[in-house]
């Protein structure tokens, strides 16, 4: 059984990891992973007709824990205990839920002190308590009208007149003071470990279609001692069609994974006479999994030749058939996102999902010249 520290408006944590408000969902699944031996039977929920309209949810269904995630920008926004029965929770180093100490009105009262009245939802028979980044929602089955509260709060929740020994059935976390509106906090100091994250991405281009990549980057401070790494900068860099390893290294710092391919799936739709020869060497990916960005170099000139770039909103309506995809291979035989088309346009693949939305945007284009002086549009 997980023991684990409550920290209001923050975090759901154990002494090796925690789940932070702000955290990337891929930042969650890699903790979920290091510790697979211990937290087991894990669920990922997610909306695949709308996608972008409900909660990406990891459920810990051995612990009694949800994590939801902004389906948008994919950063936990709500930490929800479900099952406490599962679980042993303390605040402040001090347990109030164990299989020794049920975690009862007097008990939370005990632990957490005095709050405002709550809310009771008589459809659902529970009455919520809030505090600021924390609620709890007590089960009153046995209770046939609703509780009330005196209008003098003076004695904190003793004052309310709800049943002796009602235990809480649900906890959640969340940033604010309301559950119903609260929203993903900007990612904390402590989940960017040394990497850095893309605010936004740009598309390079002139007339011609896409020349390359602008990136707003966003990194937990430089430079020597604890307070000058205490904030959150931002640099933009740019990536050009042509640019060499060196140019990406020097703009991005090394790859989280370089991958080299193996086959290439669109490559019998290329204009190339010889698009089906063998090559001797094969291109590679630098991948820069906390930009959301691969960026593909030739085999033999080293020099960028396709960008990468995963976004989540409509962008045009290709005039073109689209071409299925199927993203299986030798080493993973299943998608459960199943085939995706893919539209051309002006020098761009927009690959879209069977629920009409984009998986990802890919840019192709000549190297660049010599000279740098270059038209944006």
């Amino acid at each position: 059984m997980l023991d684990l520290e409550v920290v209001p408006e923050r975090s759901l944590g154990h002494e090796q990891w925690e789940f932070a408000l702000g955290m990337p969902l891929a930042q969650a699944i890699s903790i979920l992973q290091k510790h697979c031996r211990i937290i087991k039977n894990v669920q990922v929920l997610y909306s695949e007709q709308m996608p972008l309209s409900h909660d990406l949810i990891l459920n810990l269904t051995q612990d009694g824990i949800k994590l939801l995630f902004d389906a948008c920008n994919q950063r936990l926004k709500v930490i929800e205990v479900y099952d406490l029965s599962k679980v042993k929770l303390k605040y402040c180093g001090v347990h109030f839920n164990t299989q020794a100490i049920a975690p009862t009105i007097e008990q939370i009262d005990q632990s957490f002190g005095a709050t405002h009245p709550g809310v009771y939802n008589a459809a659902e028979q529970l009455f919520h308590l809030n505090f600021r980044g924390l609620s709890f929602s007590f089960q009153l089955d046995s209770w046939n009208e609703a509780p009330k509260y005196e209008p003098n709060f003076a004695h904190g929740l003793a004052s309310l007149q709800i049943p002796h020994g009602a235990t809480v059935k649900r906890m959640y976390i969340y940033t604010g003071n309301n559950l119903q509106d609260t929203k993903a906090p900007v990612m904390p100091l402590a989940c960017f470990l040394g990497n850095v994250y893309a605010e936004c991405v740009d598309v390079l281009k002139n007339g011609a279609g896409p020349l390359g990549l602008r990136l707003r980057i966003l990194t937990a401070g430089c430079g020597p001692g604890v307070m000058a790494d205490a904030k959150v900068r931002a640099v933009e860099r740019n990536i050009y069609f042509g640019d060499s390893c060196q140019d990406v290294l020097s703009a991005l710092g090394s790859p989280h994974k370089v991958f080299y391919k193996s086959e290439d799936k669109m490559k019998i739709h290329s204009p190339s006479p010889h698009k089906q020869v063998p090559s001797k060497c094969n291109d590679y990916f630098f991948n820069y999994f906390t930009l959301g960005v691969d960026i593909l170099f030739d085999s033999t000139t080293h020099l960028v030749k396709k960008f990468w770039d995963q976004i989540q909103e409509l962008l045009g309506h290709p005039m073109e058939k689209p071409v299925v995809l199927h993203r299986s291979s030798s080493a993973n035989n299943t998608n459960p996102f199943g085939s995706t088309f893919c539209f051309g346009l002006q020098r761009m693949i927009f690959e879209v999902m069977q629920n009409n939305h984009i998986a990802s945007v890919t840019l192709y284009g000549a190297p660049r010249p010599n000279s740098r002086t270059q038209t944006i549009a």
